[in-house]
Protein backbone atom coordinates (compact mmCIF):
# COMPACT_ATOMS: atom_id res chain seq x y z
CA UNK A 1 0.00 0.00 0.00
CA UNK A 2 1.37 3.13 -1.01
CA UNK A 3 1.32 5.39 2.34
CA UNK A 4 1.51 8.83 0.28
CA UNK A 5 -1.20 7.87 -2.12
CA UNK A 6 -3.84 6.58 1.02
CA UNK A 7 -2.66 9.64 2.65
CA UNK A 8 -4.15 12.35 -0.83
CA UNK A 9 -7.00 9.93 -0.71
CA UNK A 10 -8.24 10.76 2.85
CA UNK A 11 -6.86 14.48 2.66
CA UNK A 12 -8.99 15.09 -0.41
CA UNK A 13 -11.99 13.18 1.31
CA UNK A 14 -11.70 15.75 5.11
CA UNK A 15 -11.04 18.62 2.88
CA UNK A 16 -14.63 17.84 0.93
CA UNK A 17 -16.04 17.14 4.43
CA UNK A 18 -14.09 20.15 5.63
CA UNK A 19 -15.42 22.61 2.87
CA UNK A 20 -18.56 21.43 4.01
CA UNK A 21 -18.40 22.33 7.47
CA UNK A 22 -17.65 25.93 6.85
CA UNK A 23 -20.53 26.39 4.84
CA UNK A 24 -22.24 24.80 7.92
CA UNK A 25 -20.89 26.67 9.83
CA UNK A 26 -21.44 29.92 7.55
CA UNK A 27 -25.00 29.03 7.28
CA UNK A 28 -25.48 28.65 11.08
CA UNK A 29 -23.53 31.85 12.02
CA UNK A 30 -25.49 33.73 9.69
CA UNK A 31 -28.72 32.71 11.52
CA UNK A 32 -27.60 32.61 15.05
CA UNK A 33 -24.62 35.06 14.67
CA UNK A 34 -22.57 34.34 18.49
CA UNK A 35 -25.03 35.16 20.91
CA UNK A 36 -27.10 33.25 23.56
CA UNK A 37 -28.42 30.55 21.03
CA UNK A 38 -25.58 30.06 19.45
CA UNK A 39 -23.40 29.43 22.23
CA UNK A 40 -26.31 27.22 23.96
CA UNK A 41 -25.93 25.10 20.47
CA UNK A 42 -22.35 25.03 20.47
CA UNK A 43 -22.58 23.74 24.72
CA UNK A 44 -25.32 21.02 23.41
CA UNK A 45 -22.57 19.29 20.96
CA UNK A 46 -19.67 19.88 22.50
CA UNK A 47 -20.16 16.72 23.96
CA UNK A 48 -20.79 15.09 20.96
CA UNK A 49 -18.33 16.80 19.53
CA UNK A 50 -15.87 15.65 21.96
CA UNK A 51 -16.50 11.60 21.50
CA UNK A 52 -16.33 11.75 17.72
CA UNK A 53 -12.42 13.51 18.27
CA UNK A 54 -11.82 11.03 21.20
CA UNK A 55 -13.07 7.60 19.57
CA UNK A 56 -13.30 8.55 15.67
CA UNK A 57 -9.64 10.16 16.08
CA UNK A 58 -8.41 9.39 18.37
CA UNK A 59 -8.31 6.81 21.72
CA UNK A 60 -10.41 3.94 20.27
CA UNK A 61 -8.44 3.74 17.12
CA UNK A 62 -5.36 3.99 19.28
CA UNK A 63 -6.51 0.98 21.65
CA UNK A 64 -8.31 -1.21 19.00
CA UNK A 65 -6.58 -1.11 15.74
CA UNK A 66 -3.08 -2.56 17.30
CA UNK A 67 -4.45 -5.40 19.24
CA UNK A 68 -7.07 -5.52 15.92
CA UNK A 69 -3.78 -5.31 13.75
CA UNK A 70 -2.13 -8.34 15.73
CA UNK A 71 -5.40 -10.97 15.29
CA UNK A 72 -5.59 -10.41 11.96
CA UNK A 73 -1.96 -10.79 10.93
CA UNK A 74 -1.28 -13.57 13.46
CA UNK A 75 -4.38 -15.38 14.11
CA UNK A 76 -7.61 -16.53 11.42
CA UNK A 77 -10.63 -15.31 10.21
CA UNK A 78 -12.37 -16.58 12.84
CA UNK A 79 -10.54 -15.58 15.97
CA UNK A 80 -10.97 -11.96 14.77
CA UNK A 81 -14.21 -12.03 13.89
CA UNK A 82 -14.65 -13.32 17.54
CA UNK A 83 -12.85 -10.37 19.20
CA UNK A 84 -15.08 -7.88 16.62
CA UNK A 85 -18.21 -9.48 18.17
CA UNK A 86 -17.40 -9.14 21.61
CA UNK A 87 -15.79 -5.93 21.33
CA UNK A 88 -18.84 -4.04 19.61
CA UNK A 89 -21.11 -5.94 21.79
CA UNK A 90 -19.63 -4.83 24.79
CA UNK A 91 -19.26 -1.00 23.77
CA UNK A 92 -23.07 -0.83 22.77
CA UNK A 93 -24.04 -2.09 25.79
CA UNK A 94 -21.94 0.79 27.44
CA UNK A 95 -22.87 3.17 25.31
CA UNK A 96 -26.61 2.74 25.65
CA UNK A 97 -26.25 3.16 29.18
CA UNK A 98 -24.08 6.44 28.85
CA UNK A 99 -26.49 7.63 26.53
CA UNK A 100 -29.14 7.11 29.13
CA UNK A 101 -27.22 9.31 31.47
CA UNK A 102 -26.48 11.82 29.01
CA UNK A 103 -30.25 12.02 28.33
CA UNK A 104 -31.49 12.11 32.30
CA UNK A 105 -28.34 13.85 33.80
CA UNK A 106 -28.39 16.65 30.91
CA UNK A 107 -28.96 19.52 33.69
CA UNK A 108 -26.46 18.67 35.95
CA UNK A 109 -23.70 18.00 32.77
CA UNK A 110 -24.37 21.75 31.60
CA UNK A 111 -24.41 22.52 35.13
CA UNK A 112 -20.73 21.24 35.15
CA UNK A 113 -19.47 22.13 31.74
CA UNK A 114 -20.64 25.65 32.01
CA UNK A 115 -21.70 26.88 35.11
CA UNK A 116 -22.12 30.41 33.78
CA UNK A 117 -25.15 29.24 31.96
CA UNK A 118 -27.03 29.10 35.19
CA UNK A 119 -27.47 32.85 35.26
CA UNK A 120 -29.26 32.98 32.42
CA UNK A 121 -32.35 30.31 33.12
CA UNK A 122 -33.14 30.40 29.02
CA UNK A 123 -30.07 29.81 27.81
CA UNK A 124 -29.18 26.55 30.58
CA UNK A 125 -32.98 25.16 29.79
CA UNK A 126 -32.45 26.02 25.67
CA UNK A 127 -29.18 23.75 26.47
CA UNK A 128 -30.42 20.92 28.17
CA UNK A 129 -32.98 20.10 25.76
CA UNK A 130 -30.61 20.16 23.05
CA UNK A 131 -28.37 18.09 24.69
CA UNK A 132 -30.69 15.60 25.09
CA UNK A 133 -31.83 15.41 21.73
CA UNK A 134 -27.82 15.14 21.21
CA UNK A 135 -27.09 12.58 23.44
CA UNK A 136 -27.72 9.28 21.19
CA UNK A 137 -25.03 10.76 18.57
CA UNK A 138 -22.52 9.76 21.34
CA UNK A 139 -23.80 5.93 20.72
CA UNK A 140 -23.84 6.20 17.01
CA UNK A 141 -20.47 8.24 16.67
CA UNK A 142 -18.67 5.37 19.24
CA UNK A 143 -20.04 2.31 17.02
CA UNK A 144 -18.74 4.34 13.62
CA UNK A 145 -15.30 4.17 15.10
CA UNK A 146 -15.14 0.51 15.70
CA UNK A 147 -16.26 0.49 11.96
CA UNK A 148 -13.67 2.94 11.36
CA UNK A 149 -10.63 1.23 12.63
CA UNK A 150 -11.97 -2.31 11.22
CA UNK A 151 -12.24 -0.51 7.65
CA UNK A 152 -8.61 1.36 8.41
CA UNK A 153 -6.86 -2.24 8.98
CA UNK A 154 -8.26 -3.20 6.12
CA UNK A 155 -7.22 -0.34 3.85
CA UNK A 156 -10.49 0.71 3.51
CA UNK A 157 -9.38 4.38 4.17
CA UNK A 158 -12.20 6.18 2.34
CA UNK A 159 -14.81 4.79 3.82
CA UNK A 160 -14.83 5.81 6.92
CA UNK A 161 -13.01 9.33 5.52
CA UNK A 162 -16.10 9.68 4.06
CA UNK A 163 -18.76 9.56 6.85
CA UNK A 164 -18.06 13.07 8.25
CA UNK A 165 -18.98 14.23 4.79
CA UNK A 166 -22.47 12.87 5.43
CA UNK A 167 -22.55 14.49 8.97
CA UNK A 168 -22.11 17.31 7.40
CA UNK A 169 -24.62 17.11 4.53
CA UNK A 170 -27.45 16.16 7.47
CA UNK A 171 -26.04 19.39 9.42
CA UNK A 172 -26.67 21.91 6.52
CA UNK A 173 -30.18 20.03 5.72
CA UNK A 174 -31.01 20.37 9.30
CA UNK A 175 -30.19 23.93 9.21
CA UNK A 176 -32.07 24.46 5.87
CA UNK A 177 -34.87 22.63 6.30
CA UNK A 178 -35.52 21.27 10.16
CA UNK A 179 -34.88 24.29 11.89
CA UNK A 180 -38.11 26.54 10.27
CA UNK A 181 -39.94 23.41 11.89
CA UNK A 182 -39.52 24.52 15.16
CA UNK A 183 -40.25 27.15 18.02
CA UNK A 184 -37.16 27.36 18.39
CA UNK A 185 -35.17 26.99 14.86
CA UNK A 186 -31.80 25.81 16.84
CA UNK A 187 -33.37 22.67 17.82
CA UNK A 188 -33.63 21.42 14.46
CA UNK A 189 -29.82 21.47 14.64
CA UNK A 190 -29.96 19.40 17.29
CA UNK A 191 -31.95 16.67 15.72
CA UNK A 192 -29.75 16.67 12.78
CA UNK A 193 -27.16 15.45 15.09
CA UNK A 194 -29.30 12.82 16.15
CA UNK A 195 -30.03 11.93 12.03
CA UNK A 196 -26.42 12.49 11.48
CA UNK A 197 -25.30 9.77 13.69
CA UNK A 198 -27.69 6.77 12.13
CA UNK A 199 -26.75 8.12 8.42
CA UNK A 200 -23.21 7.55 9.20
CA UNK A 201 -23.30 4.59 10.77
CA UNK A 202 -25.79 2.65 8.20
CA UNK A 203 -23.43 3.68 5.23
CA UNK A 204 -20.62 1.85 6.86
CA UNK A 205 -22.71 -1.72 7.24
CA UNK A 206 -22.17 -2.79 3.78
CA UNK A 207 -18.49 -2.30 3.71
CA UNK A 208 -18.44 -4.43 6.91
CA UNK A 209 -20.00 -7.24 5.24
CA UNK A 210 -18.31 -7.18 1.89
CA UNK A 211 -14.95 -7.75 4.09
CA UNK A 212 -16.55 -10.20 5.94
CA UNK A 213 -16.40 -8.40 9.72
CA UNK A 214 -19.86 -6.97 9.74
CA UNK A 215 -20.62 -7.78 14.24
CA UNK A 216 -22.84 -9.93 15.56
CA UNK A 217 -24.18 -9.80 18.84
CA UNK A 218 -21.94 -11.97 21.38
CA UNK A 219 -21.40 -11.12 25.24
CA UNK A 220 -17.62 -12.42 25.68
CA UNK A 221 -16.48 -10.60 29.03
CA UNK A 222 -13.47 -12.87 29.73
CA UNK A 223 -12.01 -12.37 25.69
CA UNK A 224 -8.20 -11.24 26.25
CA UNK A 225 -8.38 -9.15 23.66
CA UNK A 226 -11.06 -7.46 24.89
CA UNK A 227 -9.52 -7.33 28.55
CA UNK A 228 -6.80 -5.73 26.28
CA UNK A 229 -8.27 -3.15 25.14
CA UNK A 230 -10.63 -2.03 27.69
CA UNK A 231 -7.04 -2.01 29.94
CA UNK A 232 -5.44 0.09 26.95
CA UNK A 233 -8.72 2.28 26.51
CA UNK A 234 -9.01 4.55 29.43
CA UNK A 235 -5.61 5.51 29.71
CA UNK A 236 -5.81 5.88 25.37
CA UNK A 237 -8.92 8.55 25.87
CA UNK A 238 -6.31 10.54 28.15
CA UNK A 239 -3.11 10.44 26.81
CA UNK A 240 -4.26 11.10 23.24
CA UNK A 241 -6.83 13.73 23.90
CA UNK A 242 -5.73 16.22 25.87
CA UNK A 243 -6.50 19.23 23.93
CA UNK A 244 -9.72 18.13 24.09
CA UNK A 245 -10.08 17.79 27.87
CA UNK A 246 -8.77 21.18 28.08
CA UNK A 247 -11.14 22.54 25.72
CA UNK A 248 -14.01 21.06 28.20
CA UNK A 249 -11.92 22.95 31.07
CA UNK A 250 -11.65 25.74 29.01
CA UNK A 251 -15.50 25.91 28.04
CA UNK A 252 -16.17 26.36 31.75
CA UNK A 253 -13.32 29.30 32.18
CA UNK A 254 -15.59 30.89 28.50
CA UNK A 255 -18.77 30.58 30.57
CA UNK A 256 -17.94 32.53 32.91
CA UNK A 257 -16.49 35.34 30.42
CA UNK A 258 -18.69 37.74 28.85
CA UNK A 259 -21.40 36.77 26.22
CA UNK A 260 -20.14 35.16 22.71
CA UNK A 261 -16.96 34.06 24.53
CA UNK A 262 -17.89 30.21 24.01
CA UNK A 263 -18.67 31.04 20.12
CA UNK A 264 -15.80 32.81 19.53
CA UNK A 265 -13.45 30.01 20.52
CA UNK A 266 -15.44 27.78 18.67
CA UNK A 267 -15.23 29.25 15.19
CA UNK A 268 -11.56 29.97 15.40
CA UNK A 269 -11.38 26.27 16.56
CA UNK A 270 -13.23 25.58 13.36
CA UNK A 271 -10.86 26.95 11.25
CA UNK A 272 -7.49 25.54 13.24
CA UNK A 273 -9.43 22.38 13.00
CA UNK A 274 -9.28 22.35 8.65
CA UNK A 275 -5.59 21.83 8.72
CA UNK A 276 -5.24 19.79 11.56
CA UNK A 277 -8.12 17.39 10.28
CA UNK A 278 -6.88 17.30 6.74
CA UNK A 279 -3.17 16.83 8.45
CA UNK A 280 -2.95 15.12 11.59
CA UNK A 281 -5.86 12.83 11.24
CA UNK A 282 -4.78 11.94 8.29
CA UNK A 283 -0.95 11.09 8.80
CA UNK A 284 -2.00 9.18 12.02
CA UNK A 285 -4.70 7.17 10.27
CA UNK A 286 -2.56 5.83 8.03
CA UNK A 287 0.09 5.43 10.16
CA UNK A 288 -1.41 3.12 12.73
CA UNK A 289 -1.72 0.07 11.02
CA UNK A 290 1.79 0.24 9.09
CA UNK A 291 3.16 1.15 13.02
CA UNK A 292 1.33 -1.83 14.49
CA UNK A 293 2.69 -4.70 11.66
CA UNK A 294 6.10 -3.45 11.71
CA UNK A 295 5.94 -3.92 15.39
CA UNK A 296 3.91 -7.25 15.03
CA UNK A 297 6.99 -8.43 12.76
CA UNK A 298 9.80 -6.65 15.09
CA UNK A 299 10.99 -4.67 12.22
CA UNK A 300 12.65 -1.79 13.99
CA UNK A 301 14.43 -0.03 11.43
CA UNK A 302 10.84 0.08 9.42
CA UNK A 303 8.98 1.63 12.52
CA UNK A 304 11.27 4.21 13.04
CA UNK A 305 11.52 5.09 8.97
CA UNK A 306 7.58 5.18 9.32
CA UNK A 307 7.80 7.81 12.25
CA UNK A 308 10.74 10.05 10.54
CA UNK A 309 8.04 10.07 7.17
CA UNK A 310 5.18 10.98 9.11
CA UNK A 311 7.20 13.62 10.74
CA UNK A 312 8.58 15.01 7.59
CA UNK A 313 5.41 15.18 5.91
CA UNK A 314 3.82 16.85 9.07
CA UNK A 315 6.27 19.66 9.40
CA UNK A 316 6.39 20.62 5.70
CA UNK A 317 2.56 21.12 5.33
CA UNK A 318 2.01 22.18 9.09
CA UNK A 319 4.45 24.98 9.36
CA UNK A 320 3.02 26.90 6.33
CA UNK A 321 -0.34 26.22 7.49
CA UNK A 322 -0.21 27.45 11.24
CA UNK A 323 1.69 30.63 9.43
CA UNK A 324 -1.16 31.38 7.75
CA UNK A 325 -3.81 31.18 10.06
CA UNK A 326 -1.99 33.51 12.25
CA UNK A 327 -1.38 36.35 9.46
CA UNK A 328 -4.77 35.87 7.46
CA UNK A 329 -7.19 35.45 10.51
CA UNK A 330 -9.28 38.26 9.79
CA UNK A 331 -9.54 37.95 6.31
CA UNK A 332 -10.31 33.89 6.78
CA UNK A 333 -12.89 35.33 9.57
CA UNK A 334 -14.32 38.02 7.51
CA UNK A 335 -14.60 35.86 4.29
CA UNK A 336 -16.25 32.54 5.93
CA UNK A 337 -18.56 34.19 8.43
CA UNK A 338 -19.24 37.69 8.40
CA UNK A 339 -22.65 37.84 7.29
CA UNK A 340 -26.05 38.33 9.06
CA UNK A 341 -26.17 38.31 12.92
CA UNK A 342 -21.95 37.44 12.74
CA UNK A 343 -20.46 41.45 13.13
CA UNK A 344 -17.01 42.97 12.73
CA UNK A 345 -16.86 42.81 16.98
CA UNK A 346 -17.17 38.78 16.55
CA UNK A 347 -14.34 38.87 13.37
CA UNK A 348 -12.14 40.75 15.43
CA UNK A 349 -12.90 38.50 18.81
CA UNK A 350 -12.90 35.63 16.73
CA UNK A 351 -9.39 36.32 15.68
CA UNK A 352 -7.71 36.99 18.78
CA UNK A 353 -8.36 33.08 19.79
CA UNK A 354 -7.30 31.80 16.25
CA UNK A 355 -4.38 33.68 16.43
CA UNK A 356 -3.74 32.02 19.90
CA UNK A 357 -4.50 28.42 18.13
CA UNK A 358 -2.35 28.95 15.45
CA UNK A 359 0.91 29.22 18.34
CA UNK A 360 0.13 25.89 18.95
CA UNK A 361 -1.23 24.24 15.69
CA UNK A 362 2.32 22.04 14.94
CA UNK A 363 1.73 20.86 18.51
CA UNK A 364 -1.42 19.48 17.88
CA UNK A 365 -1.29 17.73 14.58
CA UNK A 366 2.67 15.93 16.20
CA UNK A 367 0.67 14.45 18.87
CA UNK A 368 -1.69 13.18 16.87
CA UNK A 369 1.59 11.44 14.82
CA UNK A 370 3.76 10.85 17.96
CA UNK A 371 1.43 9.53 19.88
CA UNK A 372 0.64 6.26 17.81
CA UNK A 373 4.40 5.96 18.24
CA UNK A 374 3.56 4.65 21.77
CA UNK A 375 0.59 3.16 21.33
CA UNK A 376 1.34 0.92 18.07
CA UNK A 377 3.74 -0.61 21.16
CA UNK A 378 1.18 -0.77 23.58
CA UNK A 379 2.81 1.32 25.61
CA UNK A 380 0.22 2.90 27.85
CA UNK A 381 1.96 4.59 30.59
CA UNK A 382 4.40 6.49 28.78
CA UNK A 383 2.18 8.86 26.79
CA UNK A 384 -0.11 9.27 29.80
CA UNK A 385 2.09 10.52 32.25
CA UNK A 386 2.79 12.99 29.70
CA UNK A 387 -0.75 13.71 29.38
CA UNK A 388 -1.31 14.65 32.96
CA UNK A 389 1.87 16.46 33.42
CA UNK A 390 0.81 18.55 30.14
CA UNK A 391 -2.81 19.24 31.42
CA UNK A 392 -1.93 20.22 34.62
CA UNK A 393 0.56 23.01 32.37
CA UNK A 394 -2.23 23.77 30.41
CA UNK A 395 -4.89 25.14 33.33
CA UNK A 396 -2.02 26.75 35.15
CA UNK A 397 -1.66 28.76 31.80
CA UNK A 398 -5.42 29.23 32.01
CA UNK A 399 -5.10 30.50 35.00
CA UNK A 400 -2.16 32.85 34.08
CA UNK A 401 -3.63 34.20 30.77
CA UNK A 402 -6.86 34.80 31.65
CA UNK A 403 -6.66 36.25 34.88
CA UNK A 404 -3.20 37.27 35.20
CA UNK A 405 -2.40 39.05 32.15
CA UNK A 406 -5.89 39.54 31.59
CA UNK A 407 -6.23 37.68 27.99
CA UNK A 408 -9.63 36.25 28.50
CA UNK A 409 -10.66 33.82 25.87
CA UNK A 410 -7.46 34.64 23.82
CA UNK A 411 -5.91 33.38 26.61
CA UNK A 412 -8.04 30.12 27.14
CA UNK A 413 -6.93 28.99 23.16
CA UNK A 414 -3.25 29.98 23.60
CA UNK A 415 -3.01 27.78 26.32
CA UNK A 416 -4.25 24.67 24.27
CA UNK A 417 -2.09 25.50 21.49
CA UNK A 418 1.08 25.88 24.47
CA UNK A 419 -0.42 22.64 26.04
CA UNK A 420 0.07 21.05 22.78
CA UNK A 421 3.50 22.13 21.84
CA UNK A 422 4.61 20.86 25.41
CA UNK A 423 3.04 17.36 24.58
CA UNK A 424 4.31 16.68 21.21
CA UNK A 425 7.97 17.76 22.71
CA UNK A 426 8.04 15.59 25.91
CA UNK A 427 6.54 12.53 23.29
CA UNK A 428 9.14 13.60 20.87
CA UNK A 429 11.89 13.26 24.08
CA UNK A 430 10.83 9.93 25.02
CA UNK A 431 10.81 8.37 21.62
CA UNK A 432 14.78 9.38 21.39
CA UNK A 433 15.26 7.98 24.61
CA UNK A 434 13.91 4.89 24.41
CA UNK A 435 15.56 4.17 20.69
CA UNK A 436 12.34 3.68 19.42
CA UNK A 437 12.68 6.82 16.92
CA UNK A 438 16.19 7.49 14.81
CA UNK A 439 16.09 10.19 12.73
CA UNK A 440 17.03 9.94 9.37
CA UNK A 441 20.01 11.56 7.91
CA UNK A 442 19.65 15.16 6.09
CA UNK A 443 17.09 16.58 8.60
CA UNK A 444 19.35 19.96 9.29
CA UNK A 445 19.03 20.28 5.39
CA UNK A 446 15.21 19.68 4.75
CA UNK A 447 14.57 22.11 7.78
CA UNK A 448 16.27 24.90 6.70
CA UNK A 449 14.41 24.40 3.19
CA UNK A 450 11.25 24.34 4.55
CA UNK A 451 11.85 27.80 6.38
CA UNK A 452 12.95 29.37 3.31
CA UNK A 453 9.43 28.55 2.00
CA UNK A 454 7.95 29.54 4.94
CA UNK A 455 9.64 32.65 4.45
CA UNK A 456 8.98 33.76 1.11
CA UNK A 457 5.13 32.60 2.23
CA UNK A 458 4.64 34.95 4.97
CA UNK A 459 6.23 37.85 2.57
CA UNK A 460 3.69 36.90 -0.20
CA UNK A 461 0.46 36.94 2.30
CA UNK A 462 2.11 40.30 4.00
CA UNK A 463 1.74 42.11 0.81
CA UNK A 464 -1.03 40.39 -0.67
CA UNK A 465 -3.79 40.78 1.71
CA UNK A 466 -3.39 44.39 2.52
CA UNK A 467 -5.34 46.32 5.29
CA UNK A 468 -8.00 44.22 8.10
CA UNK A 469 -10.23 47.21 7.45
CA UNK A 470 -10.57 46.34 4.08
CA UNK A 471 -11.86 43.07 4.95
CA UNK A 472 -14.06 44.26 7.33
CA UNK A 473 -15.88 46.49 5.23
CA UNK A 474 -15.89 45.06 1.41
CA UNK A 475 -18.44 42.44 0.20
CA UNK A 476 -18.95 39.62 0.39
CA UNK A 477 -17.86 38.36 -3.53
CA UNK A 478 -14.56 41.10 -2.90
CA UNK A 479 -13.67 39.03 -0.02
CA UNK A 480 -14.25 35.57 -1.91
CA UNK A 481 -12.23 36.84 -4.72
CA UNK A 482 -9.64 38.31 -2.72
CA UNK A 483 -9.15 35.75 -0.20
CA UNK A 484 -9.02 32.51 -3.28
CA UNK A 485 -6.23 34.47 -4.92
CA UNK A 486 -4.64 35.18 -2.08
CA UNK A 487 -4.46 31.41 -0.54
CA UNK A 488 -3.46 29.91 -4.16
CA UNK A 489 -0.52 32.70 -4.61
CA UNK A 490 1.06 31.69 -1.13
CA UNK A 491 0.35 27.88 -2.04
CA UNK A 492 2.33 28.54 -5.14
CA UNK A 493 4.79 30.30 -3.81
CA UNK A 494 5.69 27.55 -1.31
CA UNK A 495 5.77 24.55 -3.06
CA UNK A 496 7.51 26.17 -6.13
CA UNK A 497 10.39 27.25 -3.02
CA UNK A 498 10.54 24.10 -1.81
CA UNK A 499 10.56 22.23 -5.86
CA UNK A 500 13.58 25.05 -6.55
CA UNK A 501 15.42 23.96 -3.44
CA UNK A 502 15.26 20.45 -4.79
CA UNK A 503 12.01 18.89 -2.95
CA UNK A 504 10.20 16.29 -5.22
CA UNK A 505 7.01 14.00 -4.90
CA UNK A 506 8.18 11.06 -5.19
CA UNK A 507 10.69 11.80 -2.65
CA UNK A 508 7.71 11.19 -0.27
CA UNK A 509 6.64 8.21 -1.45
CA UNK A 510 6.28 5.26 1.44
CA UNK A 511 5.02 2.00 1.06
CA UNK A 512 2.99 0.47 4.33
CA UNK A 513 1.35 -2.22 5.36
CA UNK A 514 -1.05 -4.48 2.74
Amino acid sequence: MNLLKALATISGLTLVSRILAFARDVLIASMFGAGMVNDAYILATRLPNLLRRLFAEGAFSQAFVPIFGEYKNRKGHEETQLLVDHVTTLLALILFVVTLIGIVAAPLIIYITAPGFIQDEAKFDLTVQMLRITSPYIFFISLVAVAAGILNTYNKFWVPAFAPILLNICLIGGALWLTPYFEEPVIGLAWAWFIAGFVQLAFQIPFLKQIGMLPKIRLGWKDSGVRRIIKQMGPAIFGVSIAQISMIINTIFASLLITGSVSWLYYADRLMEFPAGILGVAIGTILLPSLSKSHALNDTAEYSKLLDWGLRLTIMLTLPAALALGMIAVPLLATFFQHGAFTTNDVLMSRAALVGYSVGLIGLILVKILAPGFYARQDIRTPVKIGIVTLFATQAMNVLFVFGFDMAHAGLALSIGLGACLNSAVLFYFLRKKGIYQAEAGWMKFFLKVMLAVVALGITLWYGMGSEEHWLTTSGWSRIIHLTWLVVAGVAVYFAVLFALGFRLKDFSKRGAS
